[in-house]
């Protein structure tokens, strides 16, 4: 059975290398063009595309992939596997493989279907994700489900952490489901219409923390901004981006201090207690910050080095 794969990011390259581990047939692998990066706008190649050159597998790039069908049914491939692709595909596209086109998708449906399952999940709080098998329709993720593999997301961990890890879970669902796609013997589960919901894409713009908000949302929007595309907040109109952050427990002196606190002030000027900075309900820690600039350094060292002082508040 021949192969097409469609990914762009670092999360489809672990799929991409264990599809091609096991003997799949991959006759082609399709990926965004080559953008620029960084500050001085190099370009560069998508991450799916160095592991298929590594792979020896032929690269497409079709600047838009609905007005290059032809390209993709010259290959003649049965099936094509997507992995954060980056683009609708259309009819056209999916009537070029007559065994499906099969999603790896990280998140479970239909609750999260969109662009950002993972950020979202870690948003919202919760203690449970996945990855999903889906036989992509039109629509947005809205296809039957051939197979789930659920897991326990950890308070602590960051997009960048769990991503990691559904990638591997995904790399192994795949595998899985490719092997009952090739028996031609399965059952697809309808997602239904109840408990639908659709994510939006994260950007800059979202990562702005409100210290008026809980220790929790708080917590939880920097664990989900981490590593891109980073929580920050602002000191005396400088930016400062926040890496790590944890619920605080305060003592006698910093409750007190927060009684008559402002929202986003600073509790504490001990550097061995850390910063501390006053939210809707207590106060969170901010154990790794950046100023712009710098390098990312402990709150405790921010503090001692006089980049904050007790009594100056953060602007949400």
């Amino acid at each position: 059975m021949k192969i097409i794969f469609a990914g762009t990011p670092d999360f489809a390259v672990l799929p991409l290398k264990k599809l091609h581990e096991i003997g799949a047939k991959i006759v082609a692998v399709v990926t965004q063009i080559d953008k620029p990066q960084g500050r001085k706008g190099v370009l560069t190649p998508p991450p799916v595309k160095m592991a298929a050159i590594e792979l020896g597998i032929p690269v497409l790039q079709p600047e838009k992939i609905k007005e290059d069908v032809e390209t993709l049914r010259a290959l003649n491939a049965d099936m094509m596997i997507t992995c954060a692709y980056g683009q609708i595909l259309t009819q056209a596209v999916l009537d070029c493989f007559p065994k499906g086109v099969w999603n790896i998708h990280a998140g479970l449906l239909p609750k999260y279907r969109g662009a950002s399952p993972i950020q979202s999940c870690i948003l919202n709080g919760e203690t449970e994700t996945g990855v999903s098998i889906m036989k992509t329709e039109l629509g947005l993720d809205c296809g039957d489900v051939l197979c789930v593999e659920k897991t326990p997301i950890t308070q602590t961990e960051t997009y960048g952490e769990l991503s990691d890890r559904l990638s591997q879970i995904g790399a192994d669902l795949i595998v899985r489901a490719y092997e009952i796609l090739q028996k031609g013997e399965y059952t697809l589960t309808p997602q239904g219409d109840t408990g639908v919901n659709v994510v939006r894409k994260i950007n800059k713009e979202h990562a702005k923390i409100d210290f008026s908000k809980t220790q929790s949302e708080i917590v939880n929007l920097v664990r989900g901004m981490n590593p891109a595309p980073v929580a920050y907040t602002e000191l005396d109109g400088n930016k400062i981006n926040v890496y790590l952050a944890e619920a605080a427990t305060l003592n006698d002196e910093e409750q007190s201090s927060w009684q008559g606190a402002k929202i986003g002030e600073v509790l504490s000027d001990k550097p061995k207690r850390g910063l501390l900075v006053k939210c809707a309900d207590g106060a969170v820690k901010l154990t790794q910050v950046q100023a712009a600039g710098g390098k990312r350094i402990s709150g405790g060292d921010f503090l001692n080095g006089r980049k904050a002082e007790k009594g100056q508040v953060f602007t949400c």
